[in-house]
């Protein structure tokens, strides 16, 4: 989507056309203000686009971000977002292997008997599921006070602790998270579940002092105060396609094939210069919001002196097209199994052996990684395959850091990696998960993997980090200066026409739109 620029001057210049910029340029357009949106790819959406990978088949799959959760209710009403999100039938299934005959703990959505029966085959008794309620009800409390201050001015830490009971800020905030699941869980499998979503793209020990794992947990928990993750129907394009219409019904300017090449500042805004096929381009501004990492708009600035490090993401992705659903060695239904989050090779022991092996270098032997099939809540996404028994299938794997596939070994490691992945779902499967998967119309698989490197190279996210850099805790520290719209929103930079308004803000990470909101609230406060 790219419209012809009739002027050289705007209110605000949005650099990058992800999630986060289109949702800037609504709210600011519709305020009224005269908006440009550059996007260097030839489309708009960043991460969270669908496309067809395989060729001569249909199938669209949310090939980079895949789930939403953390998109308010509050900005799809305020920007008219045509968006359905919808419910999985299972939160999620862990199959297992070590109770003497293959298993699995079911987790179901919402959770009822079969969740409870699930954890007192697994565990022996109804301890575990009883630890299980009252932890969750805890983190329910305190996503309950945060959630409502995402899509407002920053809060002091100290107001959002004396919100909730000081044991819960003790377990989730205070303390790193994995003292307080080895403190409140005994089962290395409900340990590990539990853990999970404090490593999401994030490279890291349980017991961190940097509690950068209580913050990633933290994000993955508190989306509308549920934590509930859904599946967007039609994929995560339609996500993005909302945002690009609701962008230009509103009269921003949006222009695709546009690389910003630099961004200087002045006494009453600032320059943005950028290459299209048509040759340099510039325009001025007063006030410019960036939608590209911290680390990226450093560079444009030329600001060396503080210009953070840069960051490096940690995952492995594959997607998939399978002519129909594996079979499990557990016997479990694969429409129920595969339908929510699946848990492979994340328990406890799991996760901390991986991660050691990941810090020394190696491929983990038995890396830890989640299986989403999002065509069993939506096959829209499928088209005319639907009918046939076709089905996408997404694995993301935890504790895969960027140097293992840049180094000397990355050519050798990425091969590793994928048969690992593999295996590890193959663990659990009557057959190969290889023996599923579809081949396109020139007799290749259906099968492709992302590693941060190609998420950088396709994307420009520094390092390949899905969040930009480690997630912030959603609060302003207690002795934090909050004297400008900027500091208060939590989009600041060093530069007062320069506002975050991407997944580097404050509040960033995740399909969210909570940084473009938030930005665009900050510029809106300083007019």
């Amino acid at each position: 989507m790219t419209k012809h620029m009739a002027r050289n001057d705007y209110d605000a210049i949005v650099v990058g056309g992800g999630h986060n910029a289109l949702v800037s340029a609504s709210y600011l357009a519709r305020a009224g203000l005269t908006v440009l949106v550059l996007e260097r790819l030839d489309r708009l959406g960043g991460a969270a686009v669908s496309t067809r990978p395989f060729a001569g088949l249909p199938a669209r799959l949310s090939r980079y971000s895949y789930l939403v959760s953390l998109l308010p209710d509050e900005i799809m009403r305020d920007l008219s977002l045509d968006v359905t999100l919808s419910s999985r039938r299972t939160s999620s299934f862990t199959p297992h292997l070590h109770t003497g005959a293959p298993g699995g703990l079911l987790v179901e959505r919402p959770e009822g008997a079969a969740t409870q029966a699930s954890f007192r085959t697994l565990t022996g008794s109804d301890d575990e599921y009883a630890a299980w309620q009252q932890f969750y009800a805890d983190v329910a409390e305190l996503t309950a006070v945060v959630a409502p201050t995402l899509t407002q001015p920053l809060p002091r830490e100290r107001d959002v602790a004396a919100a909730v009971a000081p044991s819960i800020w003790q377990d989730l905030v205070a303390q790193p998270l994995g003292r307080t699941i080895t403190e409140r869980f005994a089962d290395d499998t409900v340990r590990g579940i539990v853990a999970t979503d404090g490593l999401i793209g994030t490279f890291v020990s349980m017991d961190d002092a940097s509690l950068a794992q209580n913050r990633c947990f933290l994000y993955h928990l508190m989306g509308n105060g549920t934590g509930e993750w859904r599946v967007p129907v039609g994929g995560m394009g339609a996500v993005t396609d909302a945002l690009a219409k609701a962008a230009a019904l509103a009269g921003a300017t949006l222009v695709t094939g546009a690389e910003v090449t630099s961004v200087s500042t002045g006494a009453h805004g600032a320059e943005v210069r950028w290459r299209t096929a048509e040759g340099e381009q510039g325009a001025t501004a007063r006030h410019v919001l960036s939608g590209v990492a911290p680390w990226t708009m450093a560079g444009l600035l030329g600001d060396e002196a503080t210009r953070p490090a840069k960051p490096a993401g940690s995952q492995l992705k594959l997607n998939l097209l399978l002519e129909r659903l594996p079979m499990l060695r557990s016997g479990v239904d694969p429409r129920v199994a595969f339908s929510g989050t699946m848990h492979l090779s994340e328990g406890w022991c799991d996760l901390q052996l991986a991660y050691e092996e990941a810090l020394a270098g190696e491929v983990p032997q038995r890396p830890p990684g989640e299986v989403y099939c999002h065509s069993l809540t939506d096959p829209s996404i499928l088209e005319d395959l639907a009918p046939m028994g076709v089905h996408t299938l997404t694995y993301f794997g935890l504790h895969m850091p960027e140097e293992l596939f840049t180094g000397p070994d990355g050519e050798a490691n990425r091969v590793t990696a994928v048969q690992r992945a593999i295996a590890s779902i193959d663990e659990h499967l009557t057959g190969s998960i290889l023996d599923c998967v579809a081949l396109d119309a020139d007799d290749k698989l259906c099968l492709e993997a992302k590693f941060p490197h190609d998420v950088e190279a396709e994307l420009a996210m520094p390092g390949g980090h899905i969040f930009h850099g480690d997630l912030d805790w959603p609060w302003a520290p207690n002795r934090a200066k909050l004297e400008t719209p900027a500091e208060r929103w939590g989009v600041a930079t060093p530069y007062d026409a320069v506002l975050m308004c991407g997944s580097g803000a404050r509040r960033g990470g995740a399909v969210s739109g909570l940084g473009g909101h938030n930005a665009a609230q900050a510029v809106l406060e300083a007019r």
